[in-house]
This record gives C-alpha cells, sequence and structure tokens, in this order.
C-alpha cells in the first residue's frame, strides 16, 4: 500500500537517505527543510500518515512545529515521529505529542516498522 510520509529535517543527506529508503518501500514522500515549510505544505491539503520529524532546525524547529501541529484541529490528528541525535530529549518529545522516537542513527529496521504500524492506525 503506498502512502504519503512526510520527512521534516534540514540535512540534506538524511532526507535524502529518508526519501530513497521510503520509497524504495513504494511510499510517496514529500519533504520540508524545517517546520516552516511543513507546515506549509500541510496548510495546502497534504496529508501524510506519519510526519518524521526532526528537532533541531532553523526557522521553526521541531518543537515548535510540534506545537503548531496540536494546537490545529485540522492537523492535530496526523502522527508524528521525533527524528532525534540526543536521547535526552526523548520524554519530552512524547509529552509534546510524539507517537514515535527515533535516535539517530536510524535504526532501519525500526524506522520501517514504526512508518508501517503509524500508518495503519491512521
Amino acid at each position: 500500500m503506498s502512502v504519503s510520509i512526510l520527512v521534516v529535517d534540514d540535512e540534506p543527506a538524511i532526507r535524502q537517505l529518508l526519501e530513497d529508503l521510503l520509497s524504495a518501500e513504494g511510499h510517496a514522500v514529500l519533504s520540508a527543510t524545517d517546520g516552516r515549510s511543513a507546515l506549509q505544505q500541510l496548510h495546502s491539503g497534504a496529508r501524510p500518515c506519519v510526519i518524521l520529524l526532526d528537532l533541531m532546525m532553523p526557522l521553526l524547529d521541531g518543537w515548535q512545529t510540534a506545537q503548531q501541529l496540536r494546537g490545529d484541529p485540522e492537523l492535530r490528528t496526523i502522527p508524528f515521529a521525533v527524528i532525534a541525535a540526543n536521547p535526552r530529549y526523548e520524554a519530552d518529545a512524547y509529552r509534546m505529542g510524539a507517537a514515535a522516537w527515533l535516535g539517530k542513527p536510524l535504526d532501519i529496521a525500526a524506522l520501517l516498522e514504526t512508518v508501517e504500524q503509524l500508518c495503519q492506525a491512521a
């Protein structure tokens, strides 16, 4: 089943890796370099089954993006998985509404399993 996934990360290499990996699994992949760009896509009608959200980004970081997602009645039901290098943020990510936590460096099997679970639940 092809589903749309939104990858939000300011690092081009990580975005490309995720796009290539998820596309190879048959998913349609949207991408954004920061939270502002992601929210623009969502407000323009994009409805991914999951958002893969980096925390540390310019313009609008992952924390601010998550806050705006949860505060918007049209977007709050879209699950997001936080992707971050610093494990000390994991508990905070769940408190802000993350459906999953994926540490960097990424465990590809865990990433694919998380995407599958969140998209099936959506």
